[in-house]
């Protein structure tokens, strides 16, 4: 038999995953003919079909359910050797994928990351953003080791851990509110025009769930994926928006801006969210700690 190409294993698992070709390609970031090669290799390997085509797209084969079963059991049996040879290493290395929120990765991220570089240099963090949604797939597609989002988060297998709590504030143009600290319900917010982040997220959900509450709901006349943006559209008097605190918290981030207090408060709560079945690596155990101790750093 030839060699198993690791690689291919998971590329196989995001074709089941995504259910198509096209996805596992965008999901992996290689072209779908790539994925398509791959495929064959692994099939050439094994000699045997391990996904068909059907009226509803593509699906493993009995084989392809088979080998599925299996790659999942080498792929934390891989994670294991290596998580075994490193505590041979005074130091902590190797990769630790982050996935997150706009929010988060601004106004939280940038700190903690530093803290992580000077104590362990040989380790890297990437980051990736998106939706909670987004994260979540990510997290249970093996992709992302560690996702930071809103919680609940509803995922396959996950396990959730909270960090703390959030409170949302509203946002308006500074000079052109002149209420500033006056605490504003849903009544006094329907008529003005709402700048709000864009549906996937679980902010926008919590916010949304807000006016559900008053028996509202909100009708936005901009909805965008990065909180800059709605921040930018606020100062330039174009509406009012609900944001995380953490997104104002400090001074030069809230230029140009007025706070107000929510009546009745709201708040979100932050959250880890793993694979129940992941390794938990010297390297994610570090950015574990260090995500906890900086949120209560930055609550206190």
């Amino acid at each position: 038999m030839a060699t198993l190409n690791l690689d291919h294993l998971v590329t196989f698992r995001m074709v089941i995953s995504r259910g198509s070709f096209s996805g596992a390609a965008e999901a992996l970031g290689i072209s779908q003919p790539a994925v398509s090669l791959q495929i064959r290799q692994l099939e050439q390997v094994f000699q045997v079909r391990l996904i068909e085509r059907t009226s509803r797209g593509i699906k493993p084969t009995p084989a392809g359910m088979t080998l599925s079963e299996h790659s999942t059991k080498i792929d934390a049996a891989v994670g294991a050797a290596v998580e075994s040879v490193s505590l041979h290493s005074d130091e902590i290395t190797g990769t630790v994928v982050v996935g997150t929120g706009a929010t988060a990765c601004i106004h939280l991220l940038p700190p903690l990351l530093q803290q992580l570089r000077l104590r362990h240099p040989l380790l890297k963090v990437d980051v990736r953003t998106g939706n909670t949604s987004d994260i979540v797939r990510g997290v249970e597609e093996n992709r992302i080791d560690i996702g930071l989002v809103t919680l609940p988060a509803a995922g396959k297998c996950l396990s959730v851990s909270p960090l703390g709590t959030d409170e949302f504030v509203v946002i308006m143009e500074k000079d052109l509110s002149g209420r500033s600290a006056t605490p504003l319900s849903p009544d006094d917010l329907l008529p003005l025009p709402l700048i709000i982040f864009e549906p996937g997220s679980g902010t926008r959900s919590l916010i949304d769930e807000w006016f559900r509450n008053a028996g509202y709901a909100a009708r936005p006349v901009m909805e965008l994926g990065s909180i800059e943006a709605i921040k930018r559209m606020v100062r330039a008097g174009l509406g009012y928006s609900i944001v995380p605190r953490m997104a104002v918290d400090v001074m030069e981030e809230r230029e140009g801006l007025s706070l107000h207090s929510m009546v009745p408060p709201h708040y979100r709560t932050l959250g880890t969210i793993m694979r129940e079945d992941r390794i938990v690596s010297r390297g994610i155990n570090e950015v574990l700690k260090q995500l906890h101790c900086g949120f209560a750093k930055d609550k206190h």
